[in-house]
């Protein structure tokens, strides 16, 4: 990715301060999303590396996951797995806790969603910490995927998310990094 491809994506995400509490600078990406230019670009960069790599499937994680993740499977004719909050998905499922910031949660995912040994990018647009993501690999992998690889539009570096995936044999890429949070 060029230096301009990285400062056009940058400019196009949203720093707000003090939200949601104080101290933390929230990375919006709505307004990238918003911006034809910069949200093409965005799927285009995030679909580059997995282009004729055979991927089945895109497990895009709650809320903004689902949009790009959305966007890159049409790209790359794969199909789309949504990763949902417990209790949103209308099928069997199985369900996996999570550690948040401040105590746990779970997310759930069809039990048919992926065939054992298919090749699935999970994507979202942001990773701090890490516990959404490394839990949805332990689900993913729990179901018989293969988690080739892990994407984000956004990384949080002082935060340690992408060691953590990177701990479990997850290859990460990410289209910006900004300090602090």
């Amino acid at each position: 990715m060029t230096a301009s491809t990285k400062d056009i994506l940058s400019a196009a995400i949203r720093s707000i301060p003090d939200y949601p509490k104080p101290g933390i600078i929230f990375r919006d990406i709505t307004t990238l999303l918003g911006d034809a230019q910069a949200f093409r670009l965005a799927v285009d960069e995030l679909v580059k590396p997995y282009e004729g790599l055979g991927v089945d499937k895109i497990a895009g994680m709650e809320a903004r996951g689902f949009i790009l993740g959305g966007a890159m499977a049409h790209q790359l004719s794969a199909g789309f797995v949504p990763i949902r909050k417990k209790g949103k998905l209308p099928y069997r499922t199985v369900s996996m806790a999570y550690a948040l910031e401040y105590g746990t949660d779970e997310m759930e995912i069809h039990v048919d969603a992926v065939k054992p040994g298919e090749k699935v990018i999970l994507c979202d647009d942001l990773i701090a910490t890490g516990g959404t993501a490394v839990g949805a690999v332990q689900l993913l992998r729990q179901i018989g995927a293969e988690v080739v690889s892990a994407c984000f539009v956004i990384d949080l570096p002082d935060l340690g998310g992408r060691k953590k995936l990177e701990a479990l044999g997850v290859e990460v890429r990410v289209l910006a990094e900004f300090s602090g949070h």
